[in-house]
C-alpha cells in the first residue's frame, strides 16, 4: 500500500477556537499519523462555514485537495473529524485514493497495538461495529444481485446483506466473548477484595505519562514512549505502600479528544477496572500548551462512565513538573502547593522522582481516611 498521506484538518467557524488550539489540534492529527508510520506528505487546513451533505468539505476545497493528490501520488487522506459512510465513499470517489476518518484511523492503531487476548477482542468488536456500517463503501464494487439457494443466502439477496449478515454473527461472537472476559475480570476483583487490597487505576489522556509513572511506583518495564496510545492493553500489578499496605496498580488507554463511541464501548472491559477502582490517580501533563483542554476531555470521559469530576476517589496528578518549571516556575510552585492544603492534588515528575513520595503519602492518607469501599 502507497502509505504517502495528506492530513485534512477541517475547523468549522461557528466554534471558538483560536490559532494556538487549531495549531494544537493539527500537531494531535499528526501524532496520530505518525503513530502508524505513515509518509506525511503535508497539512492542508480548511475552514468549514457548513458541512457538505455528500462530501463534508466543500467543493472548492475538494478540487484543491485533488490535485495534491493526484501530483505527489496521495495514497491515503485522513480527516481528522468523523464523517458518515455516505460521505467517505463519496469522497474515495471523487479524490480517487483511500480516505480514512478519526474513527478509523483511531481504530487502525488501536488494531495496531493490542498484544494481549483480551486487547484484541475488544479493538475487533470495535472494529466490526464500525465496519458494518461502512458496507456501502466497502463493497460498492459488489453490489449485485446474488441468486442461487446454498447456506450463503436466499435468492436475489445482496451482497451487502450477506456481508452484514456475517458482521453480526462476528459481532454477537466477539460479545460472549467479551462477556467471558467480563466475568472473568469479575472473579479476579472478587479475589483481590477477600485479599483487602485496594484498586488504584491510572487515567489519563494519551501521552500524559502514566506508564512512566506506572513502571516507576510498580518497578515494572510496561511500552513506555513519547507517543500517543503507547500503552493499550490494561496492566496490572502488585504496589507496596507506605506502611506495608499492598495495593493493585492498574494502567489503561489513554483518552483523547473526541474519543470514538465505538472504542467506549467495546473498552467497556477494561474502563470496568477504573469505575470499580478504590482510587483513581488522573495524571495530567501540566507541560502541554492545551493542559485544560486534555484534563476537561478526561473530566468527561469519566463523567461518561459515571465517575462524577469531583468524585472523592480521584487524586489528581500533575506530572511533567520538571518541564513545567522551565517555563513557568510560578504556576510549578503553585500545582506543588495545592498538596499542603488538599492530599487529592500532588505535583510530580515521574521521570526525575520528584513529587514521588508525596504521592505515595497522599495514597495512604486516601486509604486511611476511609474514602474507599475497601476501609
Amino acid at each position: 500500500m502507497n502509505n504517502r498521506a495528506l492530513i485534512v484538518c477541517p475547523h468549522s467557524t461557528s466554534t471558538s477556537l483560536d490559532d494556538k488550539q487549531r495549531a494544537l489540534y493539527e500537531e494531535e492529527a499528526y501524532s496520530l499519523c505518525r503513530a502508524l508510520n505513515l509518509d506525511i506528505f503535508d497539512t492542508y487546513t480548511l475552514s468549514l462555514k457548513q458541512i457538505n451533505a455528500a462530501t463534508y468539505i466543500s467543493t472548492g476545497h475538494l478540487e484543491k485537495i485533488a490535485t495534491i493528490v493526484k501530483e505527489h501520488n496521495i495514497g491515503l487522506v485522513y480527516i481528522d473529524t468523523h464523517i458518515k459512510p455516505g460521505q467517505q465513499r463519496d469522497l474515495e470517489e471523487k479524490l480517487n485514493t483511500k480516505v480514512i476518518d478519526r474513527t478509523g484511523l483511531i481504530l487502525e492503531i488501536f488494531a495496531d497495538r493490542a498484544q494481549t487476548q483480551e486487547g484484541r477482542i475488544q479493538v475487533d468488536l470495535a472494529y466490526k461495529n464500525y465496519q458494518k456500517s461502512r458496507l456501502v463503501r466497502a463493497w460498492t464494487h459488489l453490489e449485485r444481485q446474488r441468486g442461487g439457494g446454498g447456506f450463503i443466502g436466499g435468492p436475489g439477496e445482496k451482497q451487502t446483506e450477506l456481508d452484514r449478515r456475517a458482521l453480526d454473527v462476528e459481532i454477537r461472537k466477539l460479545e460472549k466473548e467479551l462477556e467471558k472476559v467480563k466475568s472473568s475480570r469479575m472473579l479476579q476483583r472478587k479475589a483481590r477484595e477477600r485479599e483487602h487490597f485496594p484498586i488504584i487505576a491510572l487515567v489519563g489522556y494519551t501521552n500524559a505519562g502514566k506508564s512512566t509513572l506506572f513502571n516507576k511506583l510498580t518497578r515494572s518495564r510496561v511500552l513506555s514512549k513519547d507517543m500517543v496510545f503507547a500503552t493499550l492493553d490494561p496492566t496490572m500489578r502488585g504496589l507496596t505502600l507506605q506502611g506495608g499496605q499492598k495495593a493493585i496498580l492498574s494502567d489503561t488507554v489513554g483518552f483523547i479528544r473526541n474519543l470514538p463511541t465505538e472504542l467506549v464501548a467495546a473498552f467497556s472491559a477494561t474502563l470496568e477496572e477504573v469505575v470499580e477502582a478504590d482510587i483513581i490517580l488522573h495524571v495530567h501533563d501540566v507541560s502541554a500548551e492545551d493542559k485544560d483542554t486534555q484534563a476537561a476531555t478526561v473530566s468527561q470521559t469519566l463523567e461518561d462512565l459515571g465517575i462524577p469530576h469531583d468524585s472523592e476517589q480521584i487524586i489528581h496528578v500533575y506530572n511533567k513538573i520538571d518541564l513545567l518549571r522551565q517555563h513557568d516556575e510560578f504556576e510549578a510552585n503553585r500545582l506543588i502547593n495545592l498538596n499542603n492544603r488538599d492530599h487529592r492534588h500532588v505535583a510530580i515528575s515521574a521521570v526525575t522522582n520528584e513529587g514521588i513520595d508525596d504521592l505515595l503519602s497522599s495514597l495512604v492518607q486516601h486509604l486511611m481516611n476511609g474514602l474507599t469501599n475497601i476501609m
